[in-house]
């Protein structure tokens, strides 16, 4: 089993920086492919960006160029920074954990093949 707790989230303006932490229960580095996804009121929950065992990432178009993934394999953490951040980006954050293989496979953006999540993290972006 894999616990993961996510933190940072919280309230900022239009133009903002938040920076979103997820640790681990057990070590990651080697076994699993490491996400990040959100969910905002009436909508359903979308991929936001993942990052392979190796630290390779991949990110949703609505967030390229403005989010960073990244993981901290000593520390069994890994971290979105978000910055220009849109009121469109208000949405509960989620950390999730899948098989190493889904980083790599055509379908990383399927929360489906996400194993273990999160409690969730609350971003709230005001214009």
């Amino acid at each position: 089993q894999v616990q993961l707790v996510e933190s940072g989230g919280g309230s900022v303006q239009t133009g903002g920086s938040l920076r979103l932490s997820c640790a681990a229960s057990v070590p990651t580095n080697r076994v699993y492919c490491m996400g990040w996804f959100r969910q905002a009121p009436g909508k359903e929950r979308e991929a936001v960006a993942i990052i392979s065992t190796d630290s390779k990432p991949k990110y949703a178009d609505s967030v390229k160029g403005r989010f960073s993934i990244s993981r901290d394999n000593a520390k069994h953490t890994s971290f979105l920074q978000m910055n220009s951040l849109k009121p469109e980006d208000t949405a509960m954050y989620y950390c999730a954990a899948a098989s190493a293989y889904v980083c790599y496979s055509g379908s990383w953006y399927d929360a489906s093949r996400f194993d273990y999540w999160g409690q969730g993290t609350q971003v709230t972006v005001s214009s």
